[in-house]
C-alpha cells in the first residue's frame, strides 16, 4: 500500500516553503526545491508619481485621488496567485495526496480565493498562522492534533 504524502503549506504574503510529511516514522521533512519568495514592498516603494488630482464636487477646491486598490495587498495576493498555480501543478504531477496549510490570516484568505477546486479537495486542514520563521526541529509540535508526528 502506498504511504500518504502531505504537503505543509507554511506562507506569509511574499514568502512561502514546502515541508513533507511522509508518515510518523520519517517525521516532517524541508524540501528545499520549494521556496517561494518575493521581496516585501512598501505602497512608497512601489508607486512613483504623485496621485492624481480633481476638483471638488463642490466648491473650487482640489483632492488628491486616491488609488482604487492597495498596491501592497495586489503584490500579496499575485503572488498568492502565483503559489496556487505552482501547487495545482505539482498536484497534477501527482507530487503530493493531501495538503495542510498554514499562514498568515491574509494570506490564508488569499490562498482560498487563489486555489483550483482539485487543489481544494486535497486540503486536510488549514492553521491561521504565520509559522514560516519556526526552526524545522520545533514546526511537529504546532501540527500534533493534525498529524500523528
Amino acid at each position: 500500500m502506498k504511504s500518504t504524502k502531505t504537503w505543509i503549506l507554511l506562507a506569509d504574503g511574499n514568502r512561502a516553503r514546502i515541508v513533507e510529511f511522509d508518515g510518523p516514522a520519517n517525521g516532517l521533512r524541508e524540501d528545499a526545491g520549494l521556496q517561494f519568495a518575493q521581496v516585501p514592498m512598501k505602497a512608497g516603494e512601489m508607486q512613483t508619481d504623485r496621485p492624481g488630482r480633481s476638483f471638488a464636487s463642490a466648491g473650487y477646491g482640489r483632492a488628491a485621488m486616491a488609488p482604487h486598490t492597495d498596491p501592497v495587498e495586489k503584490r500579496e495576493a499575485d503572488f498568492t496567485a502565483n503559489l496556487a498555480a505552482t501547487l495545482d501543478e505539482k498536484l497534477r504531477q501527482n507530487a503530493f495526496d493531501r495538503l495542510i496549510i498554514a499562514a498568515a490570516p491574509k494570506a490564508l484568505g488569499n490562498l482560498r480565493k487563489a486555489l483550483s477546486a482539485r487543489v481544494n479537495e486535497v486540503v486536510y486542514a488549514e492553521i491561521a498562522k504565520d509559522l514560516l520563521n519556526v526552526p524545522s526541529d520545533k514546526l511537529a509540535t504546532h501540527f500534533e492534533d493534525v498529524l500523528a508526528v
